[in-house]
């Protein structure tokens, strides 16, 4: 059996400054391969709170620049290879985090891991006992990959920050359960805005038919229209469980 825990479910600056939700990404533990998705500001501290010894990380993976997905890359580095001492851990990144001016993973530190890996769009990849590949380029100011993983026999698709496109939704295509982040309720007016809504998840939904849908990395408007009760109309108007993470919540696969 496969756990996901939620290290957090904040979306959106505004959440993530004012810790309205936590924002520390989400812990994944397969077969004996723990990693952890998009390490967030504080995702050190809530990784202590749930008793998860950083060390015992085999990697990370960061699908992309923003703050919110990669401000804890460097210390959790640093942490799982005790301050160098241990040469271990894989970390994933798309090239942007590694090179030119919005690198992320400082230079001292990548000698410390086993391996960097760059993302690339619709490749296939192994961290441990976890496998899994990547989605189309995401349409996202930074550059942004989604993630299939294959945990217990089961396809769990990650669709990290993106604006709706038709073309995505052939990378998540044979997923039995599927992770949005969904920042906003309703589609924001400007076009710079990039991030799902309700209206895309729902057709998304209704395309892919997963077993599950789980909300999650919520905005504002997410939170003022209350996410519970969000999924539960999801649920009723798709035919199809839909739940919204909170913080600390564990999802068994």
């Amino acid at each position: 059996m496969a756990r996901i825990v939620f290290l957090g479910t904040a979306g959106a600056r505004y959440v993530v400054a004012r810790q309205l939700r936590a924002s520390g990404g989400v812990y994944i533990e397969a077969d004996g391969t723990r990693l952890v998705l998009d390490p967030g500001p504080g995702t050190l501290v809530y990784l202590a709170r749930e008793k998860i010894r950083v060390e015992k990380l085999t990697g990370l993976i960061v699908t992309h620049v923003h703050l919110d997905h990669s401000a804890d890359l460097n210390i959790l580095v640093d942490a799982l290879t005790e301050g160098g001492l241990k040469r271990r851990g894989t970390v994933f990144i798309p090239r942007e985090g590694l090179y030119g001016e919005n690198a992320v993973l400082l230079p001292y530190l990548r000698p410390y891991l086993e391996r960097v890996e760059i993302l690339l769009p619709q490749q296939e990849y192994r961290l441990g006992e976890i496998a899994f590949r990547t989605s189309v380029r995401h349409h996202h100011p930074a550059e942004t990959y989604g993630v299939v993983l294959e945990l217990s026999g089961k396809r769990v698709g990650f669709v990290v920050d993106t604006l709706y496109f038709r073309g995505l939704i052939e990378s998540y295509r044979d997923c039995d359960v599927l992770i949005f982040n969904v920042v906003r309720y309703r589609p924001h007016p400007s076009p710079q805005v990039q991030h799902l809504c309700v209206a895309n998840v729902k057709e998304m939904i209704q395309e892919l038919r997963p077993e599950r849908a789980v909300l999650t990395h919520f905005g504002m408007t997410m939170i003022r229209a209350n996410p519970k009760q969000v999924a539960q109309k999801l649920s009723r108007e798709t035919g199809i469980p839909v739940s919204a993470a909170y913080d600390g919540m564990v999802l068994e696969i």
